[in-house]
């Protein structure tokens, strides 16, 4: 099947990344099951410091206007005792600032409260199931799903953007739907949907067959018609999906997707609203990229491939200039990646392709798509969102 030509997109991920993370410190209160960070209780040697830290935004703002969104990221940015310092320099800067924290005792009403009034843009919440016995077992403490629901209802009370993320995996993946409910009943604007990517602690939780894998993307395509934003990480081929649905191609017919379907609408009744999904075609180092708790830049936060340190290397020299960036935003990968009608708009998980075979430039294994032998690989975009409060 081949997919639709669109315009090339007003900003050029060639010269600057949509999203910029820092993974400010890798301490947290929490121990979750599926943690990339594998996150510890104190913070390790080497994190930049608050000098530091301020020269990173300065780097982020050096790639020009329009500038990358900057999220600070864990860990639990809360631990950050400099946090609120970093965030009134972005917004000094006007570098799009967002949050985000753990729910954890530090994350009472009155930090909220602060949050809301420094000029951080938006707040992204985990949220991992959709009753206490799902979601306090993958967070790994009694009660937390109740203070999750609280904070999350908070934060929309404050007028921010509120982000929901929630990983895919096989202990909840029967529940999404009611996720999808709390998103919409909490008034949250965004959810974002993450595919397990086997790192960190996340090698000891059970991942989707790829079949499945197309069963959520399908269930996520009808689930962004109840009024919020839906996303993907890890999944760029959630874009096929909808560019299959958009012309008209159906949902599969398989048990999972059919049953995640049926409770979507015993839960929230028929679609009323326009699909609200974001497509822009970015991936790992196309668009994104990542810098770690010491410095270190990563094309994405599940990718752990080195590209340089901001303490030694400018940020915009790495993005622009990294010989494996370059490689990814070409779209030069192997196998079915690399022959695929839909290589720019999605392009696959780059940091599932290097877990599974050590190659971030392989094919994805989550992907079930087989694409033809005449497959013409045309330049596939979507917007490019920069600016639009439905990009955290």
């Amino acid at each position: 099947m081949t997919a639709p030509v669109s315009s090339p997109p007003a900003v050029s991920f060639a010269q600057r990344p949509m999203l910029v993370f820092w993974e400010t410190t890798r301490s947290c209160q929490l121990a979750c099951r599926h943690c990339r960070a594998s996150a510890l209780p104190q913070p390790l040697p080497g994190e930049l410091s608050r000098a530091q830290g301020r020269d990173l935004i300065a780097q982020v703002a050096g790639f020009g206007r329009p500038y990358p969104i900057l999220v600070f990221t864990g860990g639990d940015c809360l631990l950050r005792p400099d946090l609120f310092d970093l965030v009134e320099e972005g917004v000094s800067r006007g570098v799009r600032v967002c949050l985000s924290p753990s729910v954890t005792p530090l994350l009472t009403r009155e930090m909220i409260g602060r949050i809301a009034g420094s000029g951080v843009k938006a707040v992204s919440i985990s949220l991992d199931g959709a009753n206490p016995a799902t979601h306090d077992g993958v967070r790994g403490i009694p009660g937390h799903f109740d203070a999750t629901m609280q904070c999350i209802r908070a934060f929309v009370d404050t007028g921010l953007t509120v982000q929901v993320n929630t990983t895919v995996m096989r202990a909840n993946v029967n529940e999404l739907a009611d996720v999808a409910a709390c998103v919409a009943q909490s008034g949250t604007h965004i959810w974002e949907v993450f595919f397990l990517v086997q790192m960190g602690r996340g090698e000891a939780v059970a991942a989707l067959t790829p079949e499945e894998h197309e069963d959520v993307c399908h269930f996520l395509y009808d689930a962004s018609q109840y009024g919020f934003v839906v996303r993907t990480v890890e999944a760029p081929f959630f874009r096929r999906v909808v560019a299959f649905r958009n012309i008209g191609v159906p949902a599969p017919e398989h048990t999972l997707y059919r049953k995640l379907l049926l409770r979507l609408t015993q839960q929230l009744g028929d679609a009323s609203e326009r699909k609200r999904v974001h497509t822009a075609a970015t991936r790992d180092g196309k668009g994104i990229l990542f810098v770690a708790y010491d410095g270190d830049v990563y094309p994405a936060g599940f990718l752990p491939v080195p590209l340089g340190n901001i303490r030694d290397q400018p940020l915009v020299g790495i993005y622009r200039d990294d010989p494996l960036l370059r490689s990814i935003r070409a779209a030069r990968f192997a196998n079915r990646c690399g022959r695929c009608e839909y290589a720019d708009l999605c392009g696959g998980s780059r940091a599932r392709a290097y877990a599974a075979s050590g190659d971030p430039l392989g094919e994805d294994p989550a992907c079930p798509y087989q694409p033809g032998p005449q497959s013409a690989r045309p330049c596939v975009t979507g917007p490019v969102p920069m600016s639009r409060s439905d990009s955290l």
